[in-house]
């Protein structure tokens, strides 16, 4: 069980498709406790290695250090003390943990969010809320429902500029096939932004 002397633990979940600000709205609240002089600790998938291997970024270029971790038991390890980053002399929690790319980071990730929240702790996590079939991804609908605060982004669809929810999946400048890998990472190369209208899946 992970402990924390902090109180008023709790869960926002940052979600939204592609090129929707996502990371950047995470950055912003993340910078601003650290600003505040609060203790944050920030993961990242490590197979995410986009824009650089050791920070999450974001598209516009804003980025704050980050730990890579392959998933959810490899940030209780660090949070538990095991991480030499992030380990206090007395293993003390942060106050704040951010988590990007929470699609990626399996079922375990809900039992530790929450069991940190209880313990005090600010989570703030950012992820797809829909994976590029327009369908729940992963653990993202369970933790929705069970944050304190949820923010819903929306991109610009690349198509007629109408406020995008959707994230279309290009391979070789088509719609991909609904029955593809669901997980592809990419940027421009493979996905556009799209509204409900311009969005395709090869069936």
């Amino acid at each position: 069980m992970l402990k924390s002397p902090y109180h008023g633990g709790h869960l926002e979940v940052i979600v939204g498709p592609m090129f929707s600000g996502k990371s950047e709205e995470l950055i912003r609240r993340l910078t601003r406790a650290v600003i505040a002089r609060q203790r944050v600790a920030v993961f990242k998938p490590a197979l995410d290695r986009r824009y650089h291997a050791a920070h999450v970024a974001s598209h516009a270029g804003r980025s704050i250090e980050a730990v890579a971790v392959r998933d959810a038991c490899a940030v209780r390890a660090h949070l538990a003390g095991e991480g030499v980053l992030l380990a206090a002399p007395d293993h003390t929690l942060p106050e704040v943990v951010g988590i990007d790319e929470a699609q990626f980071f399996g079922p375990d990730l809900g039992p530790l969010v929450l069991e940190l929240a209880q313990a005090g702790v600010r989570v703030i996590l950012a992820g797809l809320d829909l994976d590029f079939r327009a369908e729940p991804f992963g653990c993202i609908p369970d933790l929705l429902a069970r944050a304190e605060s949820v923010e819903k982004l929306t991109a610009i669809c690349t198509v007629c500029g109408a406020p995008a929810t959707r994230s279309q999946r290009l391979i070789g400048g088509e719609p991909a096939r609904y029955d593809d890998p669901v997980v592809l990472v990419g940027a421009q190369e493979s996905y556009e932004a799209r509204c409900r209208v311009h969005h395709h899946v090869v069936r």
